[in-house]
């Protein structure tokens, strides 16, 4: 069951967090792994570690804002079976407090870059007549979040990209949805913390942790399997669709 095997995939911020977790997953399924990211040396350190395992991965050094560079990247790789969303940054702030160059930074890599991979990828896979596309939403796109008005923003649009790219392309058999996790432990929280709760980390990781009524935050483990049985042939009756993996966060949360 969920065999990937011999399918083109293609994941964007893979070189660490949730990204990394779907490579590594992904790879392990026997999929053709092509990982996507800005940071290059961490990228190289990824797929060394895949193909030591016997993994089938490529590195592809990628702004996703760029959509030339975009474009050019899925030239060379010229196929995509299952496409995985994954890059993007945070902000702290309101709508009154948020800087413009911060909202559009947020807007670019988070709205833009999704846009800019599904534009490149959808071509590939109406040509196939199949396809999978997975989004990284948030709990975000379903509730608010104290002082997360730009963030809040850019998921809201993923989730309303994953709707229309779901409800367009449907004849084409190509299935897309999204994923919206509540806070999940990566090297982006700690040094999301680190530059915004200087000396109260612990304090901070503690209660952003309990926010969950589980009591803890998710592992990009967890997160990268959901997504892997939405990528699989297991899956093929599910399009247009939002699943939740927040610890009961959005429904428990009262």
């Amino acid at each position: 069951m969920f065999s990937l095997k011999n399918k083109t995939t293609v994941i964007t911020g893979a070189a660490s967090g949730i990204g990394k977790a779907v490579a590594i997953v992904f790879a392990k399924q026997g999929a053709k792994t092509h990982l996507l990211d800005i940071n290059e040396e961490a990228l190289d350190i990824v797929v060394k570690e895949l193909t030591g395992n016997g993994g089938n991965a490529v590195a592809h050094k990628l702004n996703v804002v760029n959509q030339a560079e975009v474009k050019a990247v899925f030239e060379k790789i010229n196929t995509v079976d299952i496409l995985v969303n994954c890059a993007g940054i945070s902000n702290i702030g309101k709508a009154d407090t948020t800087s413009e160059k911060d909202f559009d930074n947020v807007y670019n890599v988070n709205v833009k870059g999704t846009f800019n991979c599904l534009h490149e990828a959808i071509p590939y896979m109406k040509r196939n007549k199949a396809g999978v596309i997975i989004n990284m939403a948030s709990i975000a796109s379903n509730v608010g979040l104290q002082d997360r008005f730009a963030y809040s923003m850019s998921k809201g649009a993923v989730l309303g990209m994953t709707l229309s790219v779901a409800r367009d392309y449907i004849s084409d058999g190509i299935r897309c949805n999204c994923v919206s996790p509540a806070r999940v432990h990566t090297p982006f929280v700690d040094n999301f913390l680190a530059k915004n709760y200087p000396g109260s980390e612990a304090e901070m990781f503690e209660k952003l942790s309990k926010s969950q009524p589980i009591g803890r935050m998710a592992t990009p483990e967890e997160v990268a399997h959901l997504i892997l049985y939405l990528c699989s042939d297991e899956a093929s009756f599910i399009t247009g669709c939002d699943y939740p993996i927040d610890g009961g966060f959005i429904k428990l949360n009262n």
